[in-house]
């Protein structure tokens, strides 16, 4: 569950993330602050996942405020200025989201969010336990949550791409290689222009041939050197 805050001097544009995350199964609004300094109050007695932050706010700007955590949760910048940007990257924040965006844009900020291990813990705060990463999937007008850990390979299907998990096959229209920037995991190897495989769910490699389950994954002549890594 991503617990997070809307930081926006605007109402109208509260009402569209907090709609656009509740169509996603594992995200919980904990606050609405209309400015700077209300988020800055209520962060400093409530452990925050997630702000969505807008730059332009009367008080404290939205940089100006980052600047003042220290340790920040992730970060999803909205505004309807996109010559911050670099000033932004150079805070480390998630994603950069220009006003107005889509959903399906929407979404592709929260699977970095999702996926990414960037937000440090605080002693006070430490897991006995990772969390489970996961990404949204878009196929046939539905988004599906899949655990990362459970998908073993990708294929390529012409302007398809095929997501095969541990328990179904997802058809997606992404190419491979956006499938794998957006699942951010060096646990996944691209091994064939049209396959990339999980790294765990390998059971044996034997020639130029890779077995996952009963399935076999050819290996391409210029992906050879991404299977010598294995065995360093």
């Amino acid at each position: 569950m991503i617990k997070y805050l809307i930081i926006d001097d605007e109402h109208v544009a509260h009402g569209i993330i907090k709609r656009y995350c509740d169509l996603l199964p594992n995200m919980k609004l904990l606050k609405h602050c209309y400015d700077a300094l209300e988020a800055f109050e209520y962060m400093n007695t409530n452990e925050v996942d997630l702000i969505f932050l807008d730059l332009n706010m009367p008080k404290l700007k939205g940089f100006d405020f980052l600047k003042t955590l220290s340790n920040p949760p992730k970060v999803i910048v909205t505004t309807a200025y996109s010559e911050f940007a670099l000033e932004g990257y150079e805070l480390n924040i998630l994603d950069y989201l220009l006003k107005p965006f889509s959903f399906e844009r929407f979404l592709k900020a929260v699977n970095k969010a999702t996926a990414s291990e960037s937000k440090s813990i605080s002693p006070n705060h430490l897991r006995t336990e990772a969390p489970e990463k996961s990404i949204f999937l878009k196929s046939n007008k539905k988004y599906i949550q899949v655990l990362i850990e459970d998908i073993k390979y990708l294929e390529s299907a012409g302007n398809y791409a095929k997501v095969v998990t541990t328990q179904e096959t997802i058809t997606v229209r992404e190419k491979i290689t956006d499938l794998l920037a957006t699942i951010a995991s060096d646990d996944f190897l691209q091994v064939h222009k049209s396959f990339a495989v999980a790294k765990k769910h390998i059971k044996s490699i034997e020639g130029n041939r890779i077995l996952i389950a009963d399935q076999v994954i050819p290996i391409g002549t210029m992906y050879k050197m991404n299977i010598t890594q294995l065995f360093k």
